[in-house]
């Protein structure tokens, strides 16, 4: 059967294993290696072997690349030790000295600040854009503008872009689009499909699954593959054979998680919409959320993280509300099996954000969601 003919729900089980090799054993075993022996001079001498060296890849990350790139449908994927890594190589690998890049004024908070503290010395200037601009981001285009960055939808205020217009205005000058994936991942939104040349995804969120895995991956299509590759290669950039093991794990259960977290995110929005002490939700998957047409247009699905702006309410009282919650814990990443909830900080230059009140961030986890509202009514009362 053709691969490419699959269900990504299908692949997502089926992709990358290796059982043939490995005697039968359905995973692919870890592999913990750096120096790799050849069989004679011959074999070192032509590099015509599947595995030369640990840092440049072992059977453990040979099976989630070939997973990902069936489930992303692109033509080379690389793995890194986290999502910032592999940000950072993605923007490496298509920017250069005296170039000019276009970055999402939403993005992930660690994406501008490579951007302003480190691209920066090294001659790449950045220009932070609207989210919500469309077509329009072509007066924003310079003669050096490489690339267009987008993340969709934006961290901590979820603004849903437009990839498709803004796309087709980048390959008319000549850059390329870089899309950060992560929320929709490649089961919910087809980053090629709709204009992207990299998609990237923060592994350690949803494809990981568990909050225990630190891994970030880059696919390409094929006219910014080579390109990739060489790059990954030159930085030595490396993922374990034991995180790309728990990656991989992860992946095959990745449909039926993302459907639960979507639908406690769902009902938790909801619900959250009705309370008094909310001002807003921010989630494309509501029909009145501003960026709920592009979604229904774009996407297959939603996850699990959501926004609320709160109404005004005093420090010691929030204080009160996040110290009483018992399901949902309060830490950094989310993805995970986990329930989460943060308080946001919010980082924009281009575009401004109008917050009432506090502004939180949600990742609903596999919980019954009843529970979780509960858990919520809980912390309103000693908010009160």
């Amino acid at each position: 059967m053709d691969e490419k003919n699959l269900k990504k729900e299908t692949c997502a089980v089926h992709a990358g294993r290796m059982s043939a090799e490995h005697f039968g054993v359905v995973n692919t075993p870890v592999y913990r290696a750096s120096t790799v022996l050849y069989s004679d001079l011959a074999a070192l001498e032509s590099g015509k072997v599947p595995y030369v060296y640990g840092r440049r890849g072992t059977p453990s990350s040979r099976s989630l690349e070939e997973a990902v790139n069936a489930i992303e449908g692109g033509a080379r994927t690389v793995i890194c030790s986290s999502g910032l890594n592999a940000i950072a190589l993605a923007l490496l690998s298509v920017c250069s000295a005296g170039d000019h890049l276009l970055m999402v004024d939403s993005c992930y908070g660690p994406t501008r600040w490579f951007c302003d503290r480190t691209l920066s010395r090294f001659g790449v200037e950045t220009t932070y854009y609207d989210p919500c601009l469309r077509a329009g981001i072509e007066a924003l285009f310079r003669p050096n503008t490489k690339a267009v960055f987008c993340e969709s939808p934006g961290s901590l205020t979820f603004e849903v872009q437009d990839v498709p217009a803004i796309a087709a205005v980048a390959h008319a000058h000549g850059a390329s689009v870089l899309l950060d994936n992560t929320w929709a991942t490649p089961l919910y939104f087809d980053a090629f499909a709709h204009g992207a040349d990299l998609s990237i995804q923060a592994a350690t969120k949803y494809v990981g699954g568990h909050a225990d895995v630190m891994l970030g991956y880059v696919c390409a299509n094929e006219s910014h593959a080579a390109r990739l590759a060489q790059t990954h290669d030159h930085l030595g950039i490396y993922a374990s054979g034991d995180d790309c093991f728990l990656a991989l794990r992860g992946l095959r259960t990745l449909p039926v998680r993302l459907k639960r977290h979507g639908e406690t995110a769902l009902a938790l929005a909801r619900w959250l919409q009705q309370r008094p002490e909310v001002s807003r939700v921010l989630y494309p998957a509501l029909e009145d959320d501003p960026g709920h047409g592009l979604w229904k247009r774009d996407f297959t699905g939603a996850t699990g993280l959501f926004g609320v702006v709160l109404k005004p309410v005093p420090h010691d009282a929030l204080a009160a509300f996040f110290d009483s919650l018992k399901l949902f814990g309060m830490g950094y990443s989310w993805g995970g099996y986990e329930s989460l909830i943060v308080p946001s900080k919010l980082h924009r230059t281009a575009s401004k954000f109008s917050a009432d009140g506090p502004l939180l961030r949600i990742h609903a986890g596999l919980e019954d969601a009843d529970d979780l509202k509960a858990d919520l009514q809980h912390g309103f009362a000693a908010m009160k």
